[in-house]
């Protein structure tokens, strides 16, 4: 028994401008998939306004309704489309047998290295004309020479699979030679070397700093770096609630929060690490902010969640995942003023998408020039993180040793990064 691919993914466009667009998946379920589907939304720059999930554990339905908030972003409904089919198990099988769960090969990875002259914006244009493309970053390294100009290393895989093709190489070359423009010196692309994986790390974090950017909680009295504008301190509240009475196989998981670029996914990631199974979900959003979520899950083991551990830690780690899913502060490095942000990464290795996108480009809206930054690694007790590190240049109308500036400098990047 089995559906055909066309069925399996259909997205339905809104009428008229701002409509949300209905995307309905149907096919075999597994542990997660609602993770790597809203993992996809998110790379696609989109926003989860409403949703309904139901499964029997063999076959699921699932119904999003999708919107955008920028009038630039470029969507190719049909690439979207292939990336979410790809994420579902095969629908040639029949839904009645357990199958092993098979993982594609790694996508390869290249390095595109550009020698140019530095101007304001410049690492954003970049980094959008990649994200159009379907170029995922997965490591950056970005210096700025004594005398202005700038050497890019971005390490990247195409979310296409076609980047060994000739084509695809000449359409990402002309489009980054539009952006650079007479600026560009050189321009190479190619498959990277074994010692990319040289490239994994980052530069080690000073004590002070890791504990600040790693710490669970946020001090709700404590001022420090990563301080919120009061409007914002009002949204981050949230109740997650676990009832065991309304079901009796399934335990009742209730969240309500303050809505942000990427809700579903804070919620789906852990619940995906967890190994905990949704049998039927529904999200709403309502025009104050705020988030809504009914979901009836069970352990691996197909059992309701009893043991009041249990509970209270996949509450405590919802609440911090939903709360603070990006971490932001500014710190001293040395004589120089650092911007930190980090994610938490899956435990498939998959880190947060457009994070680098959502930093540079709240950094051109400031008019703060990046002289030097880099993308790595850093793992801590119970988890890996994302880190992605911006030095900035002192030449702009922030005074970096202001904290009223730094904060206004963590605000709007936490801001572009949640969506608010």
């Amino acid at each position: 028994m089995g559906v055909l691919n066309d069925d399996v993914v259909v997205i339905q466009k809104g009428k008229t401008p701002g409509e949300p667009c209905v995307i309905t998946i149907n096919c075999p379920d597994k542990t997660g998939l609602g993770c790597d589907i809203c993992r996809i939304i998110l790379d696609f720059g989109l926003y989860i306004t409403k949703g309904d999930v139901s499964t029997d554990g063999k076959w699921c339905y699932i119904v999003l309704w999708v919107v955008s908030h920028s009038s630039s972003l470029i969507l190719r409904w049909s690439n979207l489309k292939n990336r979410l089919q790809s994420v579902c198990p095969s629908c040639l099988v029949s839904y009645y047998f357990d199958q092993p769960s098979t993982h594609a090969a790694s996508s390869p990875v290249y390095l595109l290295q550009f020698f140019c002259l530095g101007r304001k914006g410049l690492l954003h244009d970049v980094t959008q004309v990649l994200c159009e493309l379907e170029l995922t970053i997965q490591r950056v390294k970005v210096m700025t020479t004594p005398d202005g100009r700038v050497l890019d290393l971005f390490f990247i895989t195409d979310n296409m699979e076609l980047l060994h093709t000739k084509k695809r190489q000449d359409e990402t070359m002309e489009q980054l030679h539009a952006v650079l423009g007479e600026s560009c010196i050189s321009c190479e692309l190619q498959l990277a070397s074994p010692e990319y994986e040289c490239h994994q790390g980052i530069s080690s974090l000073s004590p002070l700093v890791a504990e600040e950017l790693f710490r669970c909680e946020l001090p709700d009295e404590e001022i420090c770096s990563q301080a919120l504008s009061p409007d914002m301190a009002k949204l981050m509240k949230a109740s997650v609630t676990i009832d065991n009475s309304l079901s009796p196989v399934h335990t009742l998981l209730q969240i309500h929060c303050a809505d942000h670029k990427g809700l579903l996914y804070d919620i789906m990631r852990p619940l995906k690490d967890c190994n905990i199974q949704i049998a039927y979900g529904r999200l709403s959003s309502n025009n104050k902010g705020y988030g809504d979520l009914d979901l009836f899950i069970q352990q691996k083991d197909g059992k309701k969640i009893v043991d009041p551990d249990k509970q209270s830690a996949l509450c405590s780690r919802l609440k911090v995942e939903m709360l603070h899913p990006l971490r932001v502060i500014i710190a001293n490095r040395g004589p120089d003023t650092e911007l930190l942000v980090a994610n938490p990464v899956e435990l498939s290795g998959k880190g947060r998408p457009r994070v680098f996108y959502d930093v540079t480009l709240a950094l051109k809206s400031l008019g703060i020039c990046i002289f030097s930054a880099e993308i790595g690694r850093h793992s801590t007790s119970d988890r890996e993180w994302e880190v992605y590190r911006f030095l900035l240049d002192e030449n702009c109308n922030f005074q970096f040793s202001n904290l009223v500036a730094r904060n206004q400098i963590v605000d709007r990047v936490r801001r572009i990064l949640m969506g608010w």
